[in-house]
């Protein structure tokens, strides 16, 4: 906060005086002179770690305070469970051969899970909008400008849906959305926040306890609390599996890992990442090549030892996680809950593990936008369990799909679809075959990009010079092309293809938002962390 930005940007300046004047009366806002103090509610008790209740400031909010509380829902209680940096290949269920998460596991084998999952942004923030507000970043705009949350779109997210219908809401862990107070009280119960940096948290007693299993112990107690007479919607979002990007010490320091899982994997050779070819890194474009997925590859696996101590660690981080989903598993069963029940597994984006010779994400290649997704349902029948579908799947659909299955009509803001049709083992004749994928909110070194990714195809744009320059493209056969290592943008091959692919993103584009060059022209929110 060293240099005053006002004079370079009068148009922002106009606008936030105005939203000023919204909230105060101007010929009454006087220099030394402050508002009169309105009296304070009455406040009744709250749970341990929820947010404090503020009254609300807007006509709708106080319309929704005063309003009688509806009838509760019938529907189940649900528990979605939320990793960080993780790839939708590193479960057992689905063909590791070295990661352990039997516990998971046993969530797929006896519910349902979605091999084609993706994420529309891959980054953390916004995954996580897109998961509560149930849109594209295009929708949402989170980060790509200023101020927290959408309002609106906080209003119509799973969670203030389902408090609305009497659910209790709970949101532990990581959260890194800036949410209002305002749409705070209207979404979170339960609201308490954990970060990493360091992973081991100091107890009262002393010890040191890992944020995966403090998480667990949150999760517990939250359940613990739970009436009995009133379904209940948790979130835990975990921190792991993300980097310790700060310390930089292969293994424990880079990838620190619960106490619980010590030793693991210890003996193990960890198979390399198959796309290690240098030859594919050195087709990327420049823009890639030094961009920060190369920056962080010489933070975690540029080097065969760096590789195998950070891979241990890593799926280390993975277990911790997975002995934490056996845990709430057997809470649910000793409170008789496990019936009624639905759990949810997923993450907030893929993840390079040395793969084109990057880390991270925040790219258009599948490493970046596959992520994991289980649902497990214990109401359905036993056909309908242990399947495994190939529809695309969004983050996105998860704000719908935990309204659906509470019995609630999906809010029409959201732009993703409840998957309940196709975990009840429905044939939907009109799923989608496409979606919007972009990253709009930090641009840096990873320039803003958008593109449609289809069945059969990978459409993507780099605005690297701007968007008032044409873009970087890229155009990727996936039937022919699987691991998208040739770009026919380059050979003007597919001309019809490519052709088809651009109109469908223009497409895409327009029916959620502003196109790039309006967003370009907006102050987004900087921050060096990526994360």
């Amino acid at each position: 906060e060293e240099v005053n930005l006002a004079t370079e940007n009068p148009a922002l300046v106009k606008d936030l005086s105005a939203l000023l004047d919204k909230w105060y009366v101007p010929n009454e806002r006087q220099a030394g002179k402050a508002a009169p103090v309105a009296p304070k509610p009455d406040r009744k008790p709250r749970e341990r770690g929820a947010a404090p209740a503020r009254a609300n400031g807007t006509p709708e909010a106080r319309k929704q305070a005063s309003a009688p509380a509806r009838a509760k829902s019938a529907g189940p209680n649900i528990l979605l469970l939320y990793a960080d940096d993780q790839r939708n290949h590193t479960l057992g269920c689905a063909g590791h051969p070295i990661v352990q998460t039997p516990n998971i596991d046993r969530l797929a084998e006896q519910g349902v899970r979605f091999e084609n999952a993706f994420v529309s942004t891959s980054t953390c923030w916004v995954g996580r909008a897109c998961l509560f507000t149930g849109c594209y970043e295009r929708k949402h705009l989170y980060r790509a400008t200023p101020g927290p949350l959408n309002p609106e779109l906080c209003e119509s997210s799973y969670f203030a849906v389902l408090k609305q219908a009497g659910y209790r809401t709970g949101h532990l862990g990581k959260e890194h959305v800036a949410i209002s107070e305002a749409s705070t009280a209207g979404m979170f119960d339960v609201r308490r926040k954990l970060g990493r940096n360091p992973y081991f948290k100091k107890q009262p007693d002393g010890s040191e306890r890992h944020e995966t299993q403090i998480l667990g112990d949150w999760g517990i107690e939250f359940l613990k609390e739970q009436p009995k007479d009133q379904p209940f919607c948790l979130q835990i979002s975990f921190n792991a599996t993300h980097a310790e990007d700060g310390d930089k010490r292969p293994g424990i320091g880079h990838y620190p890992w619960p106490k619980v899982t010590d030793g693991m994997y210890e003996d193990q050779e960890m198979p390399l990442p198959r796309l290690n070819d240098p030859a594919i890194y050195e087709a990327q474009p420049d823009f890639l090549k030094q961009s920060i997925n190369r920056q962080r590859f010489f933070w975690r696996w540029d080097t065969p030892e760096k590789y195998q101590t950070n891979m241990r660690a890593y799926f280390r981080m993975i277990s911790g996680i997975d002995h934490v989903v056996g845990r709430l598993v057997a809470q649910l069963e000793e409170q008789g809950l496990a019936d009624n029940t639905v759990i949810i597994y997923t993450a907030d984006n893929g993840y390079y593990l040395g793969d084109r010779g990057f880390a991270g994400k925040w790219t258009h290649y599948e490493q970046s936008l596959r992520v994991p997704l289980i649902v497990y349902d214990p109401r359905l029948p036993e056909a309908e369990r242990g399947r495994v579908l190939s529809e695309l799947a969004l983050n996105s659909d998860l704000a719908s799909t935990m309204i659906s299955l509470a019995g609630l009509a999906v809010p029409d803001a959201h732009t993703g679809r409840s998957l309940v049709p196709l975990l009840e083992g429905k044939t939907v004749a009109d799923w989608r075959t496409d979606f919007l994928c972009e990253f709009l909110a930090v641009p840096g070194t990873i320039p803003r990009w958008e593109g449609v990714r289809d069945t059969d195809w990978v459409y993507a744009r780099y605005y690297v010079h701007g968007a008032d320059k044409p873009p970087f493209e890229f155009l990727h056969d996936l039937k022919d092309d699987p691991d998208q290592l040739t770009n026919l943008v380059l050979n003007e091959e597919n001309v019809p293809a490519l052709k088809r692919m651009r109109a469908r993103c223009d497409e895409l584009v327009a029916a959620h938002g502003p196109p790039m060059q309006e967003l370009t022209k907006q102050p987004a929110r900087q921050r060096r962390d990526r994360r």
